[in-house]
């Protein structure tokens, strides 16, 4: 909200009256009782489980794993090379299944 510092300022009496104003405006708009409602049917919009999604199609582009990247054994998260436990010659573990 902008204020205009140039303007009068208001006394004590004169802030106490606009106040009790402003308060029983505020009190006629917001005794309304009416609650906002989403118009959209709810139902078609919600997917619940187990719901038949065979006619479905996802298209997802698959990318192998590059060189400087491993799947872990244990978590089977393709990770960095960075992530390698170290002393793990013979299988590919990474730092937080090692810990």
């Amino acid at each position: 909200m902008a204020t205009d510092y140039d303007s009068p300022r208001k006394t004590d009496d004169d802030s106490a009256q606009d106040g009790l104003a402003e308060l029983q405006a505020r009190r006629v708009d917001a005794s309304s009782g009416s609650i906002d409602v989403d118009e959209t049917d709810l139902a078609e919009s919600i997917e619940l489980p187990g719901a038949d999604l065979s006619d479905e199609e996802l298209s997802v582009r698959v990318i192998p794993p590059q060189a400087d990247e491993f799947t872990c054994s244990r978590c089977f998260l393709v990770r960095h090379r960075s992530q390698r436990a170290p002393g793990r010659d013979d299988q590919h573990i990474c730092l937080e299944c090692a810990a």
